[in-house]
């Protein structure tokens, strides 16, 4: 029987929760939102955090990952999946074996290492699971600078030139892209991505907006990309609208007065008056 669902554009985000509401599932969830897509969830880890840092971690039970999952994928029609935080390598494990048995149409994963506070929220040694179990199997990786040098084994980039450097060794990690963000680059005027498809690179730049309110940007940035590849963009397109989206989203993370540390930014920036 077709599914009723098929006109709605669904995307699963697999990732931790974040109690601070500023990253993590709760970001994803806002920015499908935020960008037409229906969101639904599977959550690995829950997280004790705000805007101040990370100080607990709690990786939820194999099996009650498993079983989320298999309650989503044969019920909804789950069109993208954007997949964040994995606490460790078994998680890795089980995430990586239930898209191949579901084998959803797009996959983001955003291979999230470290939190903007600077926790490590990826145990080490899961790295390479990571590498061998579930990057092959996506059309998009979102590494930072950070978590791009961590999963090629090199030196953190300080320029543009050397992030250029890291494309060969990039491509090599097997998904069938890589945006390499380069937010890190904080002395640049301007927020320069670096799209590495098979066959060409290019730079996706977007004026850097001076503010400490960028909690979550990568969760946010993956998901809306993950969204527009759900309605149906290619993705190419899909890239440079998320880039859109999160650059407004930054822009616009003043106006909400979240926290005391690194305040999330501002996913409903279109339509939400509420703010000061």
């Amino acid at each position: 029987m077709p599914h009723s669902q098929d006109t709605t554009p669904i995307v699963l985000t697999i990732a931790g929760s974040d109690s601070g509401g500023g990253a993590g599932i709760q970001a994803d969830i806002k920015a499908i939102s935020a960008t037409g897509g229906y969101a639904c969830s599977v959550i690995t880890a829950i997280t004790s955090q705000n805007t101040l840092g990370v100080s607990a971690i709690h990786p939820i039970p194999l099996e009650h990952i498993e079983s989320q999952l298999d309650a989503v994928f044969t019920d909804l029609n789950i069109v993208a999946v954007k997949v964040g935080m994995l606490a460790d390598s078994e998680i890795i494990k089980v995430v990586a074996d239930k898209i191949r048995q579901y084998q959803p149409k797009h996959l983001v994963v955003d291979p999230v290492m470290v939190a903007t506070s600077g926790d490590l929220l990826l145990e080490t040694n899961a790295i390479s699971t990571l590498k061998q179990e579930l990057l092959p199997l996506a059309d998009l990786i979102t590494p930072n600078l950070p978590e791009g040098a961590a999963l090629i084994g090199g030196a953190v980039p300080q320029d543009e030139d050397q992030m250029g450097a890291m494309i060969s060794e990039l491509r090599a990690l097997g998904a069938k892209a890589v945006l390499l963000k380069g937010g890190h680059l904080e002395k640049d005027d301007n927020s320069n991505d670096l799209l590495i498809m098979a066959e060409s690179s290019e730079l996706i730049s977007a004026k850097r907006v001076a503010t400490k309110n960028t909690h979550g940007t990568g969760c946010t940035l993956s998901s809306a990309i993950a969204s527009y590849l759900a309605q149906g963009n290619r993705l190419h397109k899909a890239v440079y609208l998320g880039k859109q989206y999160i650059s407004q989203a930054i822009a616009n993370a003043d106006k909400l007065e979240v926290g005391q540390g690194h305040g999330p930014v501002h996913h409903f920036f279109c339509g939400h008056t509420n703010v000061r």
